[in-house]
């Protein structure tokens, strides 16, 4: 008996039709899988199939043997499957972090720093808020991550970009019609800024407002892009976030650049001292190609 035997028999029992498995489902001639089923038939002693007019059916003997013929096939090729995968080295893992909006920019530019490297590695890639990517990194879930410079965390930071901060507004307010925004046109108007937990935008904003004399309360505290479009929305006030707020910016919310030389705040690539992954290393040292657009 050969596999092949088990495998026409199941074909023949699950069409009921020996021509029907032969020309649809095993691409062979009906006469020479009629003489595959005769073999198994006086392999096995008794009579799988009863062949009629109307087909073929299954004889009590060929119920029982179905359900055994299946289980053997599959265990086949479970074997052959587990087989080839112990024939493959295994593929180490890489995760990268991206504070959620910057993989539309920084995702395209990694990969292709690892692009000699993908057969050998799977790589994880997950957005998240600046700080938990630094506590990610800090216990291990990630390799490295696109973020802030969070002082708070004992991690490595290589900067590889700096971006201005611009002024979120709702798509009809009246400073829309401003090509630049001044910062004494906060004054008056509902302010939405960084939460505590966005450390490193509220410090930023605060240093801003600050060299420019004015003294604004903070309206509202936000710590992600998307809960800042939303109030920007609802509230009709004004927001500084990252120049990459432009890629995600609803109907309801337009942006304007600041007047001037606005405040600027770092993208890093951070990563933990005690990580040793060899693709980690090899990944810092194309910092250069990292940098460059494709």
């Amino acid at each position: 008996m050969e596999l092949r035997h088990l495998r026409y028999f199941i074909a023949v029992a699950e069409t009921g039709s020996l021509t029907e498995a032969a020309e649809k489902r095993l691409h062979t001639s009906q006469p020479s899988l009629s003489r595959q089923i005769r073999d198994l038939e006086n392999h096995v002693g008794v009579e799988l199939l009863s062949r009629s007019v109307h087909g073929v059916e299954l004889t009590a003997a060929g119920k029982a043997f179905l359900d055994h013929a299946r289980l053997a096939l599959m265990q086949v090729d479970a074997a052959v499957e587990t087989a080839r995968r112990a024939a493959q080295p295994t593929r180490k893992t890489f995760a990268i972090g991206f504070q959620t909006g910057h993989e539309m920019n920084w995702l395209p530019r990694a990969m292709h720093v690892l692009r000699n490297e993908m057969n050998n590695i799977q790589v994880m890639v997950s957005s998240d808020y600046s700080p938990d990517l630094a506590e990610a990194l800090t216990r291990g879930r990630l390799d490295l991550a696109f973020l802030r410079v969070e002082s708070d965390y004992d991690l490595e930071y290589q900067v590889v970009d700096r971006e201005p901060l611009i002024v979120l507004m709702p798509s009809d307010h009246r400073l829309t019609a401003c090509e630049t925004i001044r910062p004494q046109d906060f004054v008056g108007e509902i302010f939405i800024g960084g939460s505590n937990k966005a450390t490193v935008l509220r410090a930023v904003t605060e240093d801003y407002l600050r060299r420019s004399g004015l003294d604004i309360k903070w309206d509202h505290g936000v710590d992600n892009l998307a809960m800042a479009m939303s109030l920007v929305a609802s509230t009709r006030g004004l927001a500084l976030m990252p120049a990459y707020a432009k890629n995600l910016l609803p109907l309801a919310v337009v942006s304007r650049p600041l007047e001037g030389e606005a405040p600027m705040i770092d993208i890093a690539l951070g990563y933990s001292k005690s990580n040793t992954s060899p693709i980690l290393k090899l990944f810092l040292s194309q910092l250069d190609e990292l940098m460059t657009p494709k």
